[in-house]
């Protein structure tokens, strides 16, 4: 081998292993303890060596859900609308805790989060509020969540893989501060689990709720080769919760979990599902930004029907008539941008998707379709309407039509 490849090769060899000589790795622990007669959680955050974080400068909301801050280290709180609390860890084993409060109720009396005295279902957003990370050089934090349950209390379920009985590992490789998001469930639950394909697949809810579990699993199994087929990644693990009313009668995809109220039909009578659309939601991971809010809720619609039909659970005769009914429902929509999308206006970036699926697969003979659209907004970081009009046109190889519209200005 020749002096200059081998010295090439060694220099590659060491740019390669260097950062991993250099990392360090410091343990981030998060306690949360549930308090179900006070309707609260006490989450603590222990760093193993505080010196490895300068900050950690957490977004509280309007603050109303948080309380009773004792830290190691210097604690600054900022109330009001956007109210923030910035933490500096003190140099050795240093910790944060605070007290949440998990019940958060609507103007119409449903909750999206509740605590009773043997349940609690809630988000770990929330328990775990989001922080810019401010961090020493060549530090990598390894997180992990450990609840501590009620007496009686059984089980608890979370979307992260299971190191323990109530702990888990918290890794997040698209973000710096690894914090516990998603679903969980806790207290007197029933569950049901099976995996399908790469991913461990749990079902869960409290006992007494009505969750149709097994019809839940089957419905995932029937798709399940068509979501692999269409998603180039798949989680390790996913989380279905539910609950009956007076929790919210919707459905709700968060990080590797999904929440139906289980008054919802599996599908409906329409021949939609919002099981299906949240796994889109959930598998898509669509960033869309600048008032470009129909991409990521016309895809996931979008999917939700073409899954199933592709599945064979629909019919020609009623994928046509559902084909119209979106078509009527949205004939008065005139424009798709906004920050938040209506259901007219979904049902429209439904028609819009479908008019160009047609057109990809005529002018490249069917060898593109909409799902290469859909992989390409899924590598990018986020997407606005202007990008998505030129990742189609890419795949194409020309330009759109079907895009060419008022719709999209």
């Amino acid at each position: 081998m020749a002096v200059g490849l081998r010295l090439a090769l060694a220099f590659g060899l060491l740019a390669l292993s260097s950062p991993v000589w250099a990392v360090k790795k410091v343990d981030l622990d998060y306690h949360v303890r549930l308090l179900p007669d006070r309707d609260q959680a006490e989450v603590r955050l222990t760093l193993a060596q505080g010196s490895a974080v300068r900050s950690l400068d957490f977004d509280l909301g309007d603050g109303s859900h948080y309380s009773d801050f004792k830290a190691d280290g210097q604690w600054q709180l900022t109330p009001g609308k956007q109210a923030r609390g910035v933490w500096r860890p003190a140099a050795d084993k240093a910790s944060l805790t605070y007290r949440v409060r998990i019940s958060h109720g609507r103007k119409s009396g449903s909750f999206d989060t509740r605590m009773t005295p043997t349940w609690a279902l809630m988000r770990g957003d929330d328990l775990v509020p989001a922080a810019k990370l401010d961090q020493e050089d060549g530090i990598e934090l390894v997180s992990r969540l450990e609840f501590e349950l009620p007496a009686g209390w059984k089980s608890v379920e979370t979307a992260w893989p299971r190191i323990g009985k109530n702990k888990f590992r918290v890794d997040n490789v698209s973000r710096l501060f690894d914090r516990p998001t998603g679903w969980m469930l806790a207290g007197h639950l029933g569950s049901r689990r099976t995996r399908l394909g790469e991913t461990e697949v749990t079902v869960a809810s409290p006992q007494g709720q009505g969750m149709r579990r097994m019809d839940v699993l089957t419905l995932l199994t029937f798709v399940w080769p068509q979501v692999q087929a269409v998603y180039p990644r798949h989680p390790v693990k996913l989380l279905i919760v539910g609950a009956n009313d007076p929790m919210w009668r919707g459905s709700l995809g968060a990080h590797e979990s999904i929440y139906l109220n289980t008054r919802l039909p599996l599908v409906s009578e329409s021949g939609t599902s919002a099981l299906v659309r949240e796994l889109a939601q959930v598998f898509g991971r669509i960033n869309d930004q600048q008032r470009s809010d129909w991409i990521s809720e016309g895809f996931a619609e979008y999917y939700a029907i073409e899954l199933v039909r592709r599945a064979g659970g629909m019919s020609d005769e009623r994928y046509e008539s559902l084909q119209k009914k979106l078509a009527k429902d949205s004939q008065k929509v005139t424009t798709l941008r906004g920050e938040q999308v209506s259901p007219a206006q979904v049902s429209k970036a439904v028609v819009l998707l479908q008019e160009l699926d047609r057109e990809i697969r005529l002018k490249t003979r069917n060898k593109r379709s909409l799902d290469d659209v859909l992989r390409g907004a899924m590598h990018l970081e986020s997407v606005d309407t202007k990008e998505f009009v030129q990742l189609a046109e890419s795949v194409i190889g020309e330009s759109s039509k079907v895009l060419d519209t008022e719709l999209l200005q």
